[in-house]
């Protein structure tokens, strides 16, 4: 490796693309492409950077494998940016397994870690979980050892524990300022800020407020009767029953709860649950066999009594009754919960994270772009949908849990 590529390359590392781009620009030989890609990665322009990579892994031939892995991990870091979670996972595992077995150890890591990433982002959290736990960051370099970090407190903020979140965080910033990279240390502050922003609103007793992380976490803690309309479960005195799977149930447990102490009457029932506009005996039949699969749900935690002109939720216990609903409800809130990042996602990717076929997420898409809601650019299979993010809140309760068959 000429010197050149050497100075780029330690340019790269210290967060400095254009000082990279001044040594390599006008070269065409493997390791200056790629190091234009990376570069190009950096400034944000990932289109151009995608077909940098994909030159400089086509132009290192298969014989120098330790090269064409790099590469495609600098592509999937691209992809995972670029939220096209389409691309090849496997294709991430191999290269990270052969920078291992080539002695690379950083670079294996740094493969490992896009992979943690991109379970977390999808919600696989278990999963991504028990890969953290067989990496060890304290030989690794700062900023390997601030996205180790990072994820710590992306687990710990999606499973709702605050004090671990910001301890991870607090270490998170510590590395960070020693690698000295303005763009990691940017990303650290926008994490820390995420604690601190209303991330949820508490409906109880005909009233509203918003709640951030901790207030949430402290929420579900207490003795409250608790409808999480984030993740579709209800909660009592430790005990969660999961609605998911069952949006009927849900929709009525929701308006059980909204409505507490008092009751719902039969024909707001009907219109919550099935979404209708007239109510005749047919659903009248179908509220009674959904509320009586309810009761069997809720069993353990509540009942539901039929009152003179509809059905009131009884918790056994629990002296107050709450629902925790997202920042922003209604129709396709999910969606606008990944698009909330500021990414540009495809449709294929959003189908992915949020367990839905294509079809369904292309139909939300399409509402909300018809109401003004999410832009796309790009056509065919280069279109990809983005939002803007949602001001004043943070969308963490919205992303980890299994969601409904249905948006």
């Amino acid at each position: 490796m000429d010197q050149l590529i050497t100075v780029a390359a330690r340019a790269l590392a210290a967060g400095d693309p254009l000082g990279a781009l001044n040594r390599v620009a006008l070269r065409d030989d493997a390791p200056a492409l790629a190091l234009r890609g990376i570069a190009m990665a950096q400034l944000g322009d990932l289109v151009r950077a995608k077909a940098l990579l994909q030159r400089a892994t086509r132009a290192f031939g298969s014989k120098e494998a330790v090269a064409r892995a790099r590469c495609h991990v600098a592509q999937a870091e691209i992809a995972l940016v670029s939220r096209d979670l389409g691309w090849a996972a496997k294709a991430l595992s191999t290269a990270g397994a052969t920078l291992e077995a080539h002695g690379d150890r950083v670079n294996a890591a740094h493969a490992r870690y896009l992979e943690v990433r991109l379970l977390l982002l999808i919600g696989r959290l278990d999963e991504a979980e028990r890969r953290l736990a067989d990496l060890d960051p304290a030989l690794l370099p700062p900023t390997l050892r601030t996205a180790h970090e990072l994820v710590v407190a992306g687990i710990a903020i999606r499973r709702l524990r605050t004090k671990a979140a910001r301890a991870a965080l607090v270490r998170a910033k510590r590395t960070a300022h020693a690698a000295r990279i303005s763009t990691l240390t940017a990303e650290v502050e926008s994490a820390c800020f995420s604690l601190n922003t209303p991330a949820a609103r508490l409906i109880a007793s005909g009233g509203e407020r918003v709640l951030v992380l901790k207030e949430v976490e402290a929420l579900l803690a207490s003795k409250t009767f608790v409808v999480d309309a984030c993740r579709h479960t209800v909660h009592h005195a430790n005990k969660v029953v999961s609605l998911a799977k069952r949006p009927v149930l849900f929709a009525l447990a929701r308006a059980l709860g909204e409505a507490w102490p008092g009751d719902v009457p039969r024909d707001t029932l009907v219109a919550r649950a099935f979404e209708s506009k007239f109510v005749n005996e047919w659903y009248r039949v179908r509220l009674r066999v959904e509320i009586g699969r309810l009761r069997r749900m809720l069993r353990t935690l509540a009942n539901v009594n039929a009152t003179k002109q509809g059905f009131a939720l009884a918790p056994r216990g629990a002296r107050a009754v709450a629902v925790l609903a997202p920042p922003v409800d209604g129709e396709h809130a999910r969606v606008l919960a990944f698009l909330a990042d500021g990414e540009s996602w495809s449709s294929s990717a959003l189908a992915l994270a949020l367990r839905a076929s294509q079809r369904t997420v292309q139909r939300a898409l399409d509402s909300l772009a018809a109401a003004g809601k999410v832009q796309w650019f790009g056509h065919g299979r280069a279109r990809r949908w983005m939002a803007l993010p949602l001001p004043g809140f943070a969308t963490t309760l919205l992303l980890p849990a299994p969601f409904p068959e249905s948006l």
